[in-house]
């Protein structure tokens, strides 16, 4: 199959089997920012923004993308990404950096349906990330942080 996706706000040719999933064809384009972790759509590595909505790339048919708009991590624009990001650094939120590029999209997700999120509605948000070195703590501070940061940016 051949089509169209724009992926970062830029458009791109790509070609795929139907029966590719979305996650392999972005890594095959060099979107490598997109993680393979569990392959589940358990663990929340590979999760991108697909026409807004957050979705396990690894449980998508890259189809079912076609003429459709993708964002990854590195996509993220706008006066929320960098605040987000700077939180997760400063709250020691990241330590093998695997999770992060999925944390920081749940975490934007989140907040941009719901700017002031209290602990539960994190951990909902949260819910299907997977990390295994900080033990969540430092994360759920990283997403209060970026909460009030981005509260002051609006």
């Amino acid at each position: 199959m051949k089509t169209k996706f724009t992926v970062n706000g830029k458009g791109i040719s790509v070609h795929f089997s139907p029966t590719d999933r979305l996650l392999d064809v972005l890594r095959n384009y060099g979107f490598t920012e997109v993680k393979e972790g569990c392959r589940d759509g358990e663990c929340g590595a590979c999760v991108v923004l697909l026409n807004g909505k957050l979705v396990n790339s690894c449980q998508v048919l890259a189809a079912s993308a076609m003429d459709g708009n993708v964002v990854t991590v590195k996509g993220l624009a706008g006066d929320k990404a960098a605040p987000i990001q700077e939180a997760f650094v400063d709250a020691g939120a990241v330590q093998c950096g695997f999770c992060t590029p999925g944390m920081v999209l749940a975490t934007y997700a989140l907040l941009r349906e719901n700017p002031e999120p209290d602990t539960g509605e994190i951990r909902r948000a949260l819910d299907g990330n997977l990390c295994r070195c900080t033990g969540y703590v430092k994360i759920i501070q990283a997403v209060q942080l970026a909460a009030e940061r981005t509260k002051h940016h609006e």
